[in-house]
Formats: C-alpha cells, structure tokens, sequence
C-alpha cells in the first residue's frame, strides 16, 4: 500500500507541475507553439521526449528479451534520423513561421493550396495517434501493477494519470509539456542508472553479462530469432528512419514550430543521437532478464519484474515514477496533436473563444477515448502498426512540400498518403502474411506508384505546378485566425 501511495503521488506531482502557470493559455497558437521562441534546452527536451516512452521503457526490454540485439534497431533509427531532421526540422520551422503554422495540417493546406486536403490528412494523422495515446495510458498502468502487484493500483493510476494529462494540457498546453519533459528526462536517466547499478552489483558487471549469455543463450547476440531477422531489424529501421526524418507524426510538429531558430534545431540534431545511448541500459535488462527469468514471461513486464528482483522496494517507486512519467509526457504531446488537428484543420473556422472551448472538449474525448481502451484491456495491437505504418505514408508528400516550388497538385497527394494508409490497414486487419517485413514499408511501394500515376494524369490534364503566394509575416497570419488564401 505504501508503495501504491508513493507512486500515485508522485504522479500527482508530475501532473502538478504541467500545470504550474500563473494562468490558463487563451490563444490557439500561444497554446501550442508559445511564442515561437523557445531556447536550445526547452526544444531539447521537448525533442528528446520521443526518445524516452513507455516503448523504450518495457518495449524495448521485451524486444530483447525475445528477439536479443535485434532490439537495437531502435537505436538504430532514432541516431541515423537525426540526420534527416537536421535538414527537414529547420525547414518546417521556417515555413511554420513565414505562414503561421500551428499544425501539420495547416502545412499540408498551405503548400498544395488545399483545404480538404489539410482535412483528410489531419483526420488520418488523429486516428493514427489514438492508438499511441492508449499504449501510454495503459503502459502506465501496467508499470504501477508490477511495481505494487495491485490491479486496482493500476486502474486508479490510470484514471489519475488521464485526468492530470487533460488538466495540464488544457491549461498550460506546450509550456506545461516542456517543464514535465524536463523532469521527466531527468528521472529516466536516473532510472536507468539505478537500473545498471543493480545489474552491475547482481552479476558482477555488463561484460559479465553478455559472457552469460554467449554460454547459456548465443542465438540472441545474433539476429536469427524466428520473426526477429534481419529483414525485421532492416525494415523497421528502414521504414521508421523514413517517418522520424521527414517528422511525419503530427504530434512532433509543435516542438519544431516552437523552437527560437533553425539554429536550435540544427543543434540537437547533432548532440541528440548522443543521448540515444541511453536505450542500450534497457535493452541489456532484457537480455540479463533471460539469464533469470521464465521462457515465457511476457516481454512487457520483463524490465519491471527485473527491478523488483534487483533492487529495494523504494527504488522500485522511484523506478515506477520515472516510467510513469515517461508515459505522461508522450500522453500529452499526442493529446495536443489530436486536439489541434481535429479543431484547427477539421472542424475549421470558429471564433476564438469557441476555438479553445472546441479544442478542450477534444482533449476530454481524446483521453477518454484511450483511457477507455486501456481499462477494458481491448487489444488494439494492430492499431499500434497503423500509427507508424499510417504515418510514414506522409513521407513524400512532406519532401515534395519542402522544394521552393510545389510541383505536384493536391489531388495526386492525398490519393497516394490515401492508398498507402489502406494498404497498411488492409494487411493490419485482414492479417496478410508478410514474413518479418513492415507493413509501413511495403504500403509506400502503392502509395508512390499510384502518386506518380495520378501526377502524370493531371498533367497530361494540363495541370500546373501549385502556384506559391508570397509569405506574410505571422502577425498577420494569426490576425487571420487561419493560413490565409487557401482554397
């Protein structure tokens, strides 16, 4: 019990300190890029976030307790994206800026001067993070039930973690996130430390580790376990470095449109690959996790159910805390993202103060929505694929929208991001065999196929290139209340 009393309030406090603001935001794009100026370490953390989820947290640490160093794929994509995004990241920014962007479907609207297409991308982009959403909530949840072996732990802290995601998002929107990023990236370092100690101490040393292994299990230091093959470790890089370069989930937009310059994005896209280094701690959990645990111990619980072996019950609060926060942060980055998308692009022009009042009522459904799933324990699994797979069909469209010159027209775009999103669905649902490759992957074969074709229609239709208006200042943007000049 006292250890469900510490964690719970330790989630209290997170949630307190998201709403530490001396008053609520009253303006859509106060509320979810600031001022547009936020310094190198605001942007890094809020950057960084990404990096440090409940993924990387019981995630990653099931990966390699099933599929050994093919969990290292994930380090893999999030050091070699940085790469794209030292390029694609300032450039968001600057058009963000110029045109007053608060969202990526303003961007989508504005660069191919049209509104449904905004909407269609914005509808696809929200339903793609519900999932996302619930997977946070629930592995909250499920990091406070190992931690305390309570399931009414568990749902309480759901439930608490939910409500305190929605107040703080409501009230202080990116300023709250980014002052909760802040301490959230601090107390999974530490996490992670407290961790390697206890590993450290119970086997004597990391190298100690890996010669266990090479004994007692060597297959997993290679990538021959069944589904985790190369083919698995190729595609899921593959197809996640194409996302995460290109900055395709619309969540990811406002840290990018809040940053002071393209210098502070340039910047962490240097040092940031560095802080990836990080998820190797979790991932040598789940492989010492074999050296201890049963063959069939479910790989989510494998990092908390080795911290209840290695270390003090006060630690393991500390542990579940650091996790808890780690869900909250994501949480509440995607509840923005959803709420802007589906007030600002999909239900469109509305005054002010309704604008707000719409956006609140979204993060409530939102958050109930994902709240919902993860207390029924509905198995939304093949949802978890659509985020990414969905996502990542966003790709070329963005690399066409960053030229100087939109050569391709609305209609072509959004019959392809179209055709990609229901390819990834179709082999999600119907579940088409597909060996280790990613689904993500493979939709972007139709989804440029059917690109160039429609391209080559339009034009042979006399279609031109989309033509450009010259870019207000965002003064006049936000006076607008929407990007202007838009058909």
């Amino acid at each position: 019990m006292t250890l469900s009393i510490m964690i719970v309030a330790g989630i209290v406090l997170i949630g307190a300190l998201g709403m530490a603001s001396r008053r609520r935001q009253k303006s859509m794009s106060t509320w979810t890029v600031g001022e547009r100026s936020n310094p190198k370490w605001t942007s890094w953390f809020l950057q960084a976030g990404e990096s440090l989820t409940t993924f990387s947290f019981l995630g990653l640490a099931g990966i390699a307790f099933g599929g050994g160093v093919s969990a290292t794929f994930a380090v893999a994509y999030l050091t070699i994206s940085w790469l794209g995004l030292y390029f694609v990241a300032p450039r968001i920014r600057e058009f963000g800026q110029r045109r007053g962007y608060l969202t990526m479907g303003d961007f989508f609207e504005d660069r191919f001067r049209s509104r449904w297409l905004g909407r269609v991308v914005s509808v696809i982009g929200a339903l793609a993070l519900i999932p996302y959403l619930q997977l946070q909530i629930t592995g909250l949840g499920l990091i406070v039930e190992l931690a305390t072996g309570s399931e009414g732990a568990r749902g309480l802290s759901m439930v608490v973690a939910s409500i305190l995601v929605a107040l703080f998002v409501a009230w202080s929107g990116l300023r709250g996130i980014a002052r909760v990023a802040i301490l959230k990236d601090v107390m999974m370092v530490v996490a992670m430390i407290v961790i390697a100690a206890g590993l450290i101490i119970s086997f004597g040393g990391i190298p100690e580790i890996f010669a266990q292994i090479a004994r007692e299990a060597p297959v997993l230091l290679t990538m021959q376990v069944d589904g985790y093959d190369p083919v698995f470790f190729i595609t899921a890089t593959l197809v996640t470095v194409i996302g995460s370069s290109f900055n395709t989930l619309p969540h990811l937009w406002p840290p990018v449109l809040a940053a002071k310059s393209g210098e502070v994005l340039r910047s962490n896209a240097k040092w940031l690959p560095i802080y990836q280094l990080v998820l190797f701690l979790p991932i040598t959990v789940g492989l010492a996790a074999v050296l201890v645990l049963p063959a069939d111990t479910t790989g989510n619980t494998v990092l908390l159910t080795m911290s209840g072996a290695i270390l003090p019950d006060w630690l393991v609060g500390v542990v579940a805390i650091a996790g808890a926060s780690a869900a909250m942060v994501p949480a509440s980055a995607i509840v923005m993202g959803i709420s802007t998308l589906i007030t600002r692009n999909v239900i469109g022009s509305m005054p002010a103060g309704r604008q707000m009042t719409g956006n609140y009522a979204v993060i409530v459904a939102a958050t109930g929505l994902a709240l919902a799933f993860g207390l029924v324990r509905s198995d939304i699994g093949a949802l978890l694929l659509l985020t990414y797979g969905c996502s990542t069909q966003f790709a070329p469209a963005i690399a066409i929208a960053l030229a100087d010159r939109v050569r391709v027209g609305a209609w072509p775009i959004g019959l392809s991001i179209v055709t990609g999103s229901l390819t990834v669905a179709v082999i999600t649902f119907a579940e088409i065999p597909i060996g280790s490759w990613d689904s993500g992957l493979i939709a972007l074969a139709p989804n440029l196929a059917v690109l160039v074709v429609a391209e080559a229609v339009r034009r042979a239709r006399g279609g031109r290139d989309v033509e450009q208006v010259a870019m207000p200042s965002p003064d006049r943007v936000a006076a607008a209340g929407s990007v202007s000049a838009l058909s």
